[in-house]
């Protein structure tokens, strides 16, 4: 994918990718990181850190109980459930363990 592509699935321009690709560049925020994760299909770790697996399917899959997840939004949720600090997690669980009580 060319620069000038991935800048305008962002809406960014891009010099702005140019200057993220650049050693002397300001990086990207953790939200854009995610975005750029989910439309090249590239793992947020490895760009975030440099770390694990390329591939987003393949850090998706690496763990032999891992769960493929193939709806955008679920996988949009999940990015940045992962971005978050343990306290905010902790929020996002009860959260979610509050809506199950009241769905009964």
């Amino acid at each position: 994918m060319t620069q000038a592509e991935l800048a305008g699935q962002l809406k960014v321009s891009r010099s702005a990718v140019g200057n993220w690709e650049s050693p002397t560049g300001i990086s990207p925020s953790t939200m854009r990181l995610i975005t750029i994760a989910l439309v090249t299909d590239v793992s947020f770790e490895w760009l975030a850190t440099g770390r694990g697996e390329l591939d987003a399917i393949s850090a998706a899959t690496s763990n032999e109980n891992a769960e493929l997840v193939d709806d955008p939004s679920e996988r949009r949720l999940l990015l940045a459930y992962r971005s978050c600090r343990a306290a905010t997690r902790k929020l996002v669980l009860q959260i979610v363990e509050a809506q199950k009580i009241h769905q009964f």
